[in-house]
């Protein structure tokens, strides 16, 4: 019989989507010099989560979970020769059940910061960004908001015109009070309504590749923004769909947000929701751990939007020289993403220039960063820094040199902490 940890993490879930399969990484620390340290392993979470098991010689063992903000849980045991030892990490303070996958990536408080008067929660974390917070007084610090926070999410349809570079940037610039959605829109813009568990100054939206959670299935869709408004303050969010069956799911923090973003999107995708948390932290080595098995995302042509992630991934942790056995699944990628898809010739551009080995590999990543730009804004902020990069590696070309200058200055309105990109707009209407 062999000695093994039974190692798994809980939440205060009720959803079954992803209550039963979700992952995120951790560690095996070996204290005992006996023992066998284990790094990145995988750690099933859940209500009633299977336990993954790991052999390990007999001794003691911290266990340790990273969670995408950075946290890190951990539990000591001793491994017992010839049996099964159970570690369990807690992760049951979510403050509401309905937001436990958003406490599980690192948007929102524990729960006694939100429902222990003991604590008594700052109206605004001080490390936000907030859309409602007053600036700091002389002595740098955020005063108490005084401004309606009511949150108002629209969804929108929106054409390519739609997201555009100049497009994006004339909506920044626009002094109009004519509403964003409106002016976006391909079909009629929805004012969606949060979850009844919603906390009014937390709440959490779900949207799939058909629209709003629970609206009819009326065809194709362009792609999904949400605009999203608090006091005046305006935020342009990209959706992440289509994503399979997933849902997207936003969160707006008009009160508390330990990541200092505003506005928090994440995928409810089991198995690679955290390590799109862990992308935008950069810590792409740790994502790495959850992308096991990358070949098979690049052969399914129904869902691109992680096989951009999987890319991502497999360059940002690359550094080699020459070529590599999954260069023709970017290649392919490149070729058969769809039109709206403008993160895929990102990639495509990136590692042309990489590679480097011809004056045709410098001309193709120069046509692949044009029709990127063209395609419009990239799904994943990642993107539109890599975009901006590689622009810069033709300053003598004058078509390449006026899109970087309309990138960066769009870059200017992203949120950098999140995983994909949203833009501040400043005072405007959703």
């Amino acid at each position: 019989m062999s000695t093994e940890l039974a190692v798994r993490l809980f939440l205060s879930a009720y959803e079954d989507d992803v209550a039963e399969g979700a992952m995120i990484v951790g560690d095996i620390h070996a204290t005992d010099p006996s023992g066998q340290s284990r790094r990145g392993i995988v750690i099933p979470c859940g209500s009633r989560p299977e336990p993954k098991m790991y052999k390990v010689p007999p001794g003691r063992y911290v266990v340790s979970a990273t969670l995408p903000s950075g946290l890190v849980l951990t539990e000591e045991v001793e491994a017992v020769a010839d049996e099964t030892t159970p570690v369990i990490l807690d992760l049951t303070d979510s403050p509401y059940e309905s937001h436990s996958w958003q406490y599980l990536m690192g948007n929102i408080e524990l729960g006694r910061v939100y429902h222990d008067t003991a604590e008594m929660a700052p109206a605004i974390s001080p490390g936000s960004r907030s859309m409602a917070a007053p600036p700091p007084g002389p002595d740098g610090v955020i005063p108490e908001s005084t401004a309606d926070r009511t949150v108002t999410a629209t969804w929108i349809d929106a054409p390519l015109s739609s997201w555009t570079f100049p497009a994006l940037l004339a909506a920044a610039e626009d002094e109009s009070d004519f509403p964003l959605a409106e002016l976006m829109a391909r079909t009629p813009p929805v004012v969606l309504t949060p979850d009844v568990l919603n906390d009014p100054l937390s709440p959490l939206y779900r949207i799939d590749h058909k629209g709003p959670v629970g609206a009819p299935d009326s065809g194709p869709r362009g792609r999904q923004f949400l605009a999203v408004e608090v006091a005046g303050s305006l935020r342009l969010v990209t959706l992440p769909l289509p994503w399979g069956d997933a849902q997207a799911e936003v969160l707006v923090n008009a009160r508390q947000s330990p990541t200092g973003s505003a506005v928090a999107v994440t995928v409810r995708d089991p198995l690679h929701g955290a390590a799109l948390a862990y992308m935008a932290q950069g810590a792409l080595t740790t994502a790495a751990a959850l992308f096991d098995d990358m070949e098979p995302l690049f052969h399914d042509r129904s869902h691109p939007l992680a096989a951009v992630a999987g890319a991502y991934v497999l360059l940002g942790t690359d550094h080699r020289d020459g070529e590599r056995d999954w260069d023709p699944w970017l290649e392919r990628l490149a070729v058969q993403a769809p039109a709206w898809l403008s993160d895929a010739a990102v990639l495509r551009a990136v590692r042309l220039l990489r590679l480097s080995r011809s004056a045709d590999d410098r001309a193709g990543a120069r046509e692949a960063l044009v029709a990127a730009f063209d395609r419009g804004v990239p799904f994943y902020t990642l993107g539109l820094t890599w975009l901006i990069d590689a622009l810069a590696a033709f300053p003598d070309d004058e078509e390449c040199v006026s899109r970087l200058d309309r990138a960066r200055r769009l870059s200017w309105l992203a949120d950098t902490r999140e995983p994909f990109l949203i833009l501040d707009l400043g005072e405007g209407r959703a």
